[in-house]
């Protein structure tokens, strides 16, 4: 299964008729260039959970950062990380207890 088709059932499995009216999924983009990704994990299975913030930086076209803070998983990337930022949420939807932040 896709990255995309998977954050597509998380989403749709976290709509009740009250959670998507206050919470959600934006996808956006930063003027450095690059991509944004803000998930509000409020009243999910992962509400709680706290990740240090990390920016990963190997050059200006490489680079990433992420953290999740006040129920809000946030991630930013070079252009062509967005895929990879995605792969993050999942990783850590699926095993929040075991997850760790990337080294890459």
């Amino acid at each position: 299964m896709s990255v995309l088709n998977w954050i597509q059932d998380w989403y749709s499995s976290q709509c009740d008729g009250h959670w998507e009216h206050t919470y959600g999924v934006t996808i956006g983009t930063t003027d450095n260039p690059g991509w944004s990704i803000s998930i509000d994990i409020s009243n999910t299975e992962l509400e709680g959970m706290e990740v240090p913030y990390r920016l990963i930086e190997k050059s200006d076209e490489n680079w990433f950062g992420l953290k999740v803070e006040n129920n809000l998983f946030r991630a930013f990337g070079d252009p062509s990380k967005l895929e990879f930022l995605l792969l993050e949420f999942k990783r850590m939807a699926e095993d929040p207890n075991g997850y760790s932040l990337p080294m890459v």
